[in-house]
């Protein structure tokens, strides 16, 4: 099941296509050859978020109030999913949909009025989010970066990693420690969530460095030397900003699920055109069994990982409980887009290797889906104890 098909959200089906439409306008701009240059000189895609920010789609989540389109996740899951269908990749604008929810339900009128007007005019860019360090990944609870008041700002001291397209944003997501917990047996107690506006800040006060990896991805290890931000840089309460990042990962998790079933579109087209060209003994390779054989069995993966998709972003847009189907559905694209990356790289031989093709590219890009922004071990053990109700084990 595809954009065009998905099932029926709160918005009309007509401003669904609209919306599919407002981004194929916009990716069948850029095609293979833009993305493989920007990989070679690890360039920065300026003039694709521009045009994607100019049709407004990094706005979907953002209420209409605010001059977004209103929209909710499923219209979003269209966006980035056609996104990497059409060979890009919705990093740069997904952390705005997802950080708009956040802001949304539990900023404060001002930072909304400040914020998401801003965003949705396109003069600030919400790109980034602070949360990750080098000894508390998944372990949110052992973050270490620290921020105290001192009269009416908040001082931030620490270090964190993976903070993707930091140099790029205007406004950031920060999470930090704001007292101890009061309860040992609730350890996320005392995390508080920051919105910061990197344009009222000292530059002084932090610096980052790009960290080297194996695909064009631009994330950063950002150090915060006593940076001082105004108090009302907090987001809703002290202490409770774990909660809220709870609140935003479901929609996290379902966002790059369609991110990886774009993926997994772009290996079938690519593998199923291939093996009906390319002719090998007298015949197209496609006619063979152990070529097309893995192609069908990786797109039925595929599609049991959409249609699990589509009924996690239904809860999330009926405020219903999504953990567990948003969890499972990410592990499953992750999984299917994968799969199809190796059949894609072996059906198409040496040819694989080949940059001209395109297809090593994207295997390096889908291959993050397998560690971020949850691993598949750590969704299994969600199941395991918020799902089936087994003891826990970490």
């Amino acid at each position: 099941m595809d954009a065009k098909t998905q099932p029926q959200s709160t918005a009309s089906a007509v401003t669904r296509e609209e919306v599919l439409q407002a981004t194929q306008a916009v990716t069948h701009r850029f095609d293979d050859e833009y993305f493989a240059k920007l990989d070679k000189e690890e360039g920065y895609p300026h003039d694709y978020i521009k045009a994607l920010m100019d049709a407004k789609l990094h706005t979907v989540m953002i209420p209409e109030e605010y001059g977004g389109m209103g929209l909710g996740l499923q219209e979003a899951c269209v966006i980035v999913e056609e996104m990497h269908r059409s060979g890009g990749v919705g990093s740069m604008i997904h952390g705005q949909m997802f950080m708009m929810g956040i802001l949304a339900r539990h900023g404060t009128d001002e930072q909304k009025r400040k914020i998401l007007e801003e965003v949705c005019a396109g003069r600030v860019r919400l790109q980034s989010f602070s949360l990750t360090e080098p000894n508390a990944g998944t372990d949110t609870a052992k973050l270490q970066t620290k921020a105290w008041k001192e009269g009416n700002e908040w001082v931030i001291k620490g270090q964190k990693l993976w903070t993707s397209r930091f140099d790029y944003t205007d406004a950031f997501m920060l999470f930090a420690r704001t007292s101890p917990p009061k309860d040992p047996a609730k350890p996320h107690q005392g995390i508080s969530a920051f919105l910061v506006d990197k344009r009222q800040v000292d530059p002084t006060q932090y610096s980052s460095r790009k960290i080297d990896v194996m695909f064009n991805h631009h994330t950063f290890e950002v150090f915060y030397d006593n940076m001082r931000v105004p108090e009302t840089s907090m987001i809703g309460e002290e202490g409770k900003g774990f909660r809220y990042l709870l609140d935003g990962l479901n929609a996290e998790r379902i966002i790059i699920a369609s991110e990886a079933i774009g993926d997994g579109r772009w290996f079938v087209d690519k593998a199923v055109n291939y093996a009906k060209e390319r002719v090998l003994f007298g015949k197209p390779i496609g006619a063979n069994q152990g070529v097309q054989f893995p192609i069908a069995k990786g797109y039925a993966h595929l599609e049991a990982a959409d249609a699990l998709r589509w009924k996690a972003a239904e809860k999330f847009d009926r405020n219903e409980p999504c953990g567990g189907d948003a969890n499972i559905a990410k592990m499953l694209a992750a999984d299917a887009s994968w799969e199809l990356a190796n059949v894609c790289m072996q059906t198409h031989g040496g040819f694989g290797l080949a940059r001209e093709y395109h297809i090593e590219r994207r295997f390096r890009d889908t291959r993050v889906f397998q560690i971020a922004p949850i691993s598949p071990n750590m969704v299994l053990n969600y199941v395991s104890q918020h799902v089936l109700g087994l003891p826990r084990s970490y």
